[in-house]
Parts: structure tokens; C-alpha cells; sequence
């Protein structure tokens, strides 16, 4: 991984909390969260058991293609693992956004993520 371990979150979020560090945690259950820290993505994904992955066949030039998560028991079998250094590397490529939630608003772990580019229109 490289030296570059975040960058400013681009585009509005009226709805989000913008987390930076592995010590900052969500305001209250069900908040959405948002962040470019790849060690908070890191940590976030292998507390539920995620291992980085990327669906085969959405290979592009030479990166992965649609960036997800194989979580354990969730039917990941369509998907082909990777290694951190070629999820982020792709995750800054796409120049990505890491959308979140720690928390259901009932207290439960979530497992819910979204990956968005601010710079797209339809984003």
C-alpha cells in the first residue's frame, strides 16, 4: 500500500459523517458514514470478516473491476479475492468514496457500504 493513506472526501454530503481515523466513530447507530482512509476501510471490512474482491470479467485497463467485499457467509462465490494493494489501488484510480454505516439504527453491526465517485453525475 502506498504512503497515501486518505485524501479529502470530494462532493456534498448533507447526510454523512466524515470519519478520517481509526479512533473516530459514528455519532449514533444508523448514521452513514463516509471516507477515503484506507486503513478505516481495512479495519471496517475485516471486523465483519470481508476480504477484499473484485467480480470477474470487469477487469479494466489492467485494475480490478467492481470493487466489493466477500463476506463470510453472504454467497460470495461469484466473486474472485484480490489483495488490499489492488482494491485500493483501483479504489484511488476511480478516485472512489467509502460510504458506510458501523451501526443498524437497533445497535446491530451493519454490513451495509457503497462505493461512489463524486465526480460522476449520477452519483
Amino acid at each position: 500500500m502506498s504512503e497515501q493513506q486518505s485524501r479529502p472526501v470530494g462532493g456534498e454530503h448533507k447526510y454523512e459523517q466524515e470519519i478520517s481515523s481509526v479512533d473516530e466513530h459514528e455519532e449514533r447507530p444508523g448514521r452513514s458514514l463516509i471516507t477515503t482512509t484506507h486503513e478505516v476501510i481495512k479495519r471496517w471490512a475485516e471486523e465483519r470478516g470481508g476480504r477484499p474482491a473484485t467480480v470477474p470479467g470487469t477487469e479494466h485497463e489492467g485494475r480490478a473491476g467492481v470493487l466489493r467485499f466477500d463476506f463470510p457467509g453472504y454467497g460470495g462465490g461469484d466473486l474472485k479475492e484480490i489483495t488490499w494493494d489492488e482494491w485500493f489501488e483501483t479504489f484511488e484510480a476511480r478516485n472512489l468514496n467509502f460510504l458506510y454505516q458501523e451501526h443498524k439504527k437497533d445497535g446491530d453491526q451493519s454490513n451495509f457500504f457503497r462505493l461512489e465517485n463524486p465526480d460522476r453525475e449520477d452519483a
